[in-house]
């Protein structure tokens, strides 16, 4: 740190940048994990479980609702904090089911991920868009075909296992 103060003031408000992006992030991953604690005290993984399941017991049916669930929090939420926030409430639901947890785990980062491309919120997209200097409206519709793409690609990671499997199983790291 010292080495930081004493190269100059640019360098300094890089470390200081820094420092505050760090803070932010372990403190959203404390008031998570407590968010996280409480949820599991209080037992609204079960009542979201048992909700879930009094709408449908088909499996499909229940991924395809956690699938939209997600895309709809990813347009809206950070993928970290919706990470930390949801893997407590769905990972029940879906173990249940007989979902391998490596399988739930991707289809759960790409559902995020495809909303943080998607408007309303989308903050990669508003991102990629003030970094190539043009407008949203300009961008929106040549994606459109590419948002398709990704939703069958996510349908198909979701629904086909072993697209999500194949490099744990090559490697021997699956316990079944």
């Amino acid at each position: 740190m010292l080495i930081v103060i004493v190269m100059g003031g640019i360098q300094l408000g890089i470390f200081m940048e820094a420092v505050v992006l760090t803070c932010m992030i372990v403190l959203l991953v404390a008031a998570s994990g407590v968010m996280s604690w409480i949820m599991s005290f209080t037992g609204i993984p079960q009542m979201i479980s048992e909700a879930l399941l009094g709408i449908t017991s088909n499996p499909i049916l229940i991924l395809l609702l956690i699938n939209i669930f997600l895309l709809f929090i990813g347009t809206f939420m950070d993928i970290t904090p919706a990470l930390l926030r949801f893997t407590p409430i769905f990972l029940p639901i879906v173990s249940n089911l007989g979902m391998d947890t490596i399988h739930f785990g991707i289809m759960l980062v790409m559902n995020l991920c495809v909303g943080n491309i998607t408007p309303p919120v989308g903050s990669a997209l508003f991102a990629g868009v003030s970094v190539a200097k043009i407008e949203i409206e300009d961008v929106i519709k040549p994606l459109l075909p590419f948002y398709g793409a990704i939703i069958v690609a996510l349908l198909l990671v979701t629904f086909i296992p072993q697209l999500s499997l194949w490099l744990p199983n090559l490697f021997g790291l699956l316990s079944n």
